[in-house]
């Protein structure tokens, strides 16, 4: 991730700090961080975020931030996503609202604290292996299973992570989230051929 982006990134997970808000980064930052690393415009984060936090978060974010509260509320009611995009490099934040239980929560539970930028070093929550592997074929199954870019995510991690997994966290995850048809297509396929 370049420089201009980490920096944005940053700004935004202070104030979810600030507000006590515990938040995990995910998508395609997760599973370079895995995986094989590739070029994005974005990034996507889990938010434990209520409607008391709309216009704290709106405030804090301060005006280098387009961040509009009603959407923000909107998609809190609605347990759906919302967007903070920096004016001046157009980068932008996918914040989604976790919901209670289930797989949102234990993302959040699991999440590990990762250095993500070097000089100076910076620290950042981050998905493991196991959950961005799930969230990414939960992704690839609502998608119609035509993004090659999310389905060459999860093989990327497979192959690096190899025997590091926790193949029966992911079996049992696959099967409550309806992707274990799936991850085992992943898993032959990843673990097939190593590079």
């Amino acid at each position: 991730m370049a420089g201009e982006q980490l920096e944005v990134l940053f700004k935004v997970l202070a104030v979810l700090e600030r507000l006590n808000i515990d938040y995990v980064i995910g998508g395609s930052f997760a599973s370079s961080a895995h995986g094989f690393a590739r070029a994005t415009m974005d990034i996507d984060l889990l938010a434990a975020i209520n409607r008391e936090h709309a216009n704290l978060l709106v405030s804090e974010i301060g005006p280098e931030f387009y961040a509009d509260e009603q959407s923000i509320i909107r998609a809190i009611n609605e347990r759906r996503h919302f967007n903070i995009i920096h004016i001046d490099t157009g980068f932008k934040v996918d914040i989604f609202v976790a919901k209670p239980g289930g797989f949102d929560e234990k993302q959040l539970e699991r999440r590990r604290l990762r250095v993500i930028n070097d000089e100076p070093e910076q620290k950042a929550y981050v998905a493991t292996a196991e959950d961005t592997i799930l969230a990414k074929l939960k992704w690839y199954r609502l998608g119609n299973e035509v993004s090659d870019r999310q389905w060459q995510d999860v093989i990327g991690i497979i192959k690096i992570q190899g025997d590091r997994l926790d193949l029966s966290y992911l079996k049992q995850w696959a099967n409550r989230l309806g992707v274990s048809n799936l991850l085992e297509k992943a898993l032959a396929q990843g673990q097939g051929s190593k590079e």
